[in-house]
């Protein structure tokens, strides 16, 4: 049975729904950033880390999720068939990586990215951290335009990655999702599917 540590707020929930939409007996575990216990697991103290029985580690989330889809072809996770549709799967998973999720580090952590101490500097990197995944979420939202999901082919695991990015920019971003209809519309659908609101529950609850 695989063992995923997670954090609440985090990426993580990615892989938690993906593993509840599987189906398969799974143990999900909460740490937290840098505590021993994930530390033990995942040298780098990062989640998600997915543990295998046979004690094989795999971290990032993109890499999880891929695998997860891999393995269990009969959840239909991956979108459509295809060399052209696997590779949107891999763009948009990418994307979502290096393009969505990097966007929101100088909201994060303004200190990475200034080395003026001062309160002022600060907010100015958060702006522009907000521009930054204003602009991200604004390709984004074109794409699902006309669209119940990322991919062809119904749900699957990059619309569990966009999730918690997007659940990021609605407390996060000024106005919220208010600019961005077409992403609200897919954040409404993924909430209000049971094992999306399960995991929820079970994150929420500790």
């Amino acid at each position: 049975m695989p063992t995923l540590y997670f954090a609440v707020g985090a990426c993580s929930l990615a892989p938690h729904i993906a593993l509840e939409w599987i189906g398969k007996p799974y143990e999900a575990v909460r740490v937290q950033y840098g505590s021993k216990e994930i530390l033990a697991v995942n040298p780098a103290g990062a989640v998600p880390t997915l543990r295998e029985d046979d004690g094989w580690l795999l971290t990032q989330a993109g890499a999880i999720l891929d695998y997860l889809a891999c393995k269990h072809p009969e959840a239909r996770l991956s979108g459509s068939d295809g060399l052209r549709a696997k590779a949107e799967a891999h763009r948009w998973s990418a994307f979502l990586t290096s393009d969505v999720h990097a966007a929101f580090w100088p909201v994060f952590m303004p200190a990475r990215y200034t080395t003026d101490p001062g309160e002022g500097a600060r907010r100015a990197v958060v702006e522009a951290g907000h521009r930054l995944v204003a602009k991200q979420f604004g390709i984004l939202d074109r794409h699902l335009d006309g669209r119940e999901h990322i991919l062809d082919g119904g749900r699957s695991i990059i619309d569990a990655y966009s999730f918690p990015m997007i659940r990021w920019a609605m407390k996060l971003l000024p106005g919220g999702l208010e600019p961005y209809p077409n992403v609200q519309a897919l954040h409404d659908r993924l909430a209000a599917d049971p094992s999306v609101q399960k995991v929820l529950a079970r994150e929420a609850g500790g």
